[in-house]
């Protein structure tokens, strides 16, 4: 039996984690208690030296040291700021008067704000809900299918995954090991190029199917002229001017993407101010708010961490490896199996647990297939959307039925999300077909940093030689 045990302890790890999340036990808790249990049990068999578990400290103490996650609570707390001082609001209606004179104009303008809130927010449910509670009652009112009005107002929130300042690409980019910029620069073409898909989707049923998405009637139109004019410039500078303090200060190497962050956080509270809207409870629920979300995505990390520990020492990292690298068709069979598991994988898990569980486990793969970790970081991105798309557990639909009107099925959610569910899938496979999408304003990648090293003492048996637990024991996300 513990020969059985040891020449299995990987798949047995894996299929313990996938039976405590299938239990329904927290995923952060489900991590580290598996990787605990099974490096208990690889030390009570003599697979594993006690000296494994005492990594662990400093493992943590890497996670808390690390530089790069501070950009998660800035700019989780920008995108909190921005949304509850009334930003999305302004958009929406200068958008909608912008666009509501032709056929889609207000699902056009609902993709432009889209946009627009993905760069300056990066939070999905914040989005979402804004322009589900803005635009779809409008949209509605005036004739839209509410199929295509929810499917629109679902997708156009989750760009703020793939659009800078995204959270996802921070955290990703920390497990591949690459930097938080080339992430940010390698996903914003992709970003906009998706962006303009669900642009080309409505106009596609402007052409076949006008009575799904009329135009606004004159009367609905209140601004004209220069006075529309001047109601758009006042309504687009000041996002634009915080992409540019945000995005563009990185972009051009003048900050890093923490500063970045800093930088846009307090950017929001001078917006706020101006709009004579930042009150001392909007500071206490964003602050709050904040502190849930990154705790949230920290401890999802530790708990990883401790997994991932007990899983290479078990030479986990090589079965994977061998598992992948032994699929049909190479680096191409390789593509699609990982976009299959995922895409699998996000109708029960969200992008920040698929990060953290999953893309350990296929950047290695990746890496020694000789594929960029920054595209193949992108290239998921794109594909981890879908998790918010997904009926009937994507977190876009759930966020958008909390806030939707009775008239408006269930199913109409579920159907509007649909297309652009496909759309997401049909980007996947341009990416893979046109790299240099994401590589087109990247130099080489190279790491952030180099692997840390820790000497353990000799002694005990172990599935792996003592000059290996160097690599093994490097802090998460090197």
């Amino acid at each position: 039996m513990s020969a059985w045990i040891a020449a299995n302890m990987a798949p047995l790890m894996f299929t313990a984690l996938v039976v405590f999340l299938l239990i329904g036990y927290p995923v952060a808790f489900s991590l580290a208690a598996v990787g605990m249990l099974f490096g208990w049990i690889g030390i009570e068999l003599g697979m594993l030296t006690p000296a494994l578990l005492q990594a662990l400290p400093d493992r943590i103490f890497g996670i808390m040291r690390n530089e790069i996650l501070l950009a998660v609570p800035f700019f989780t707390f920008m995108g909190l700021i921005l949304e509850r001082s009334g930003l999305a609001e302004d958009l929406l209606e200068t958008a909608g008067q912008l666009f509501g004179g032709v056929r889609g104009g207000l699902a056009y303008a609902v993709i432009f704000v889209g946009a627009l809130l993905a760069a300056t927010t990066g939070v999905v449910a914040a989005t979402v809900i804004a322009m589900g509670l803005i635009s779809l009652p409008i949209m509605l009112r005036y004739g839209y299918q509410p199929s295509l009005a929810t499917g629109v107002i679902a997708a156009s929130g989750t760009l703020a995954q793939i659009i800078p300042p995204s959270l996802v690409l921070i955290v990703m980019a920390d497990v591949l090991g690459r930097s938080v910029g080339d992430m940010y620069k390698g996903a914003l073409l992709p970003g906009l190029v998706l962006t303009g898909l669900y642009a080309l989707y409505i106009l596609i049923n402007a052409q076949f199917r006008p009575e799904h998405v009329p135009a606004l009637p004159p009367e609905a139109r209140t601004l004209h002229g220069y006075a529309l004019l001047g109601r758009v410039v006042l309504a687009l500078i000041p996002p634009l001017a915080l992409i540019f303090l945000v995005l563009g200060t990185i972009f051009i190497g003048w900050a890093t993407p923490t500063e970045g962050g800093a930088m846009g956080a307090v950017g929001a509270l001078l917006l706020a101010a101006l709009k004579g809207r930042l009150r001392i409870p909007l500071l206490i629920e964003s602050m709050a708010a904040t502190a849930r979300i990154t705790s949230f995505v920290i401890f999802i990390l530790i708990g990883a961490s401790v997994f991932s520990l007990s899983f290479r020492a078990a030479d986990g990292d090589l079965w994977v490896e061998h598992l992948l690298t032994a699929l049909p068709g190479g680096e191409l069979g390789f593509l699609i199996f990982a976009n299959l598991l995922v895409f699998v994988l996000a109708f029960f898990l969200d992008f920040f647990e698929i990060s953290f569980i999953v893309l350990p486990l296929l950047a290695p793969v990746a890496a020694k297939l000789g594929i960029d970790l920054v595209w193949f970081g992108v290239l998921l991105g794109v594909n981890m959307q879908t998790s918010f798309m997904h009926p009937p557990f994507g977190f876009a639909l759930f966020y958008l039925r909390s806030v939707a009107p009775p008239s408006v099925r269930t199913l109409d959610l579920y159907w509007g999300a649909l297309p652009f569910v496909l759309i997401q899938l049909l980007m996947v496979g341009i990416l893979i077909l046109f790299p240099g999408l994401v590589d087109w304003g990247l130099g080489e990648s190279a790491p952030i940093q180099a692997p840390i090293e820790i000497n353990l003492p000799q002694g005990g048996s172990s599935l792996l030689d003592s000059d290996d637990f160097g690599e093994l024991l490097r802090p998460a996300g090197q």
